[in-house]
């Protein structure tokens, strides 16, 4: 079995050294798993191509800009029959991938996602962006059904197989909503489960603009319930 990690990255030098360490190789290799490491760079100024492939990474370079751009480009090219997702900024709890890989085959699932907030390290997480997370989890829960803690984490496991029984990737948005697109898309139409998880504090620099990125996520959810409605 192969399990490909796809990584979306953008000047993150100084986290994606620490991020791709803490993938525990050995594990992989004692159970008899390949491993694929797919950073995909969206035109980094600084050195994250190189040190990416200084740790083995297969680095794409994506010059057009976008969270979910980035992950349209890498899952095309992940070759894994199970695909894991994560940030460059060594935030997700990437030395236990191998059981989070475990626990979805041990429980015949198709996509997993994680909880941050079961185990939210000090300073990982501003008040202010936990009471936003918490305001879209909850819109996300009231429009789709779906019970989710946690509906903006960016780490997730599933089987490459999964993709192709939800929407074509084109289809979803390229930027930020395309975390919670894919947790609405898998819930309803595959075998998920969010698991238990936890966020670390966060090497170099934010990213994420709290009130622009938090709003247009909670617009794409109204969005998306109002093109699903049309479907039916």
């Amino acid at each position: 079995m192969k399990v490909s990690i796809v990584i979306p990255a953008l000047n993150e030098e100084k986290g994606i050294a620490k991020t791709l360490d803490m993938i525990r190789r050995e594990c992989f290799e004692d159970r008899g798993w390949e491993l694929e490491i797919i950073v995909v760079d969206g035109n980094s100024v600084d050195r994250t191509r190189e040190v990416a492939r200084s740790k083995g990474a297969k680095v794409i370079i994506e010059p057009r800009r976008g969270y979910g751009r980035a992950y349209k480009t890498g899952l095309r090219e992940a070759k894994g029959d199970i695909i894991v997702t994560g940030d460059a900024d060594a935030t997700y709890p990437f030395d236990k991938i191998h059981e989070y890989v475990d626990y979805l085959i041990r429980h015949d699932l198709d996509f997993l996602t994680t909880n941050r907030f079961a185990d939210l390290k000090r300073g990982a997480m501003s008040i202010k962006h936990v009471f936003g997370n918490m305001i879209l989890s909850l819109t996300l829960c009231i429009l789709f059904q779906i019970w989710l803690r946690d509906s903006q984490s960016g780490m997730w496991i599933f089987r490459r197989s999964a993709l192709d029984r939800i929407q074509p990737l084109e289809d979803f948005d390229d930027g930020m909503p395309f975390s919670e697109e894919i947790k609405i898309e898998m819930f309803k139409k595959v075998r998920s489960e969010e698991i238990p998880s936890m966020l670390y504090t966060r090497e170099g620099k934010p990213k994420l603009q709290s009130f622009r990125d938090g709003w247009k996520n909670l617009k794409f959810l109204f969005i998306k319930r109002v093109r699903m409605n049309q479907k039916v």
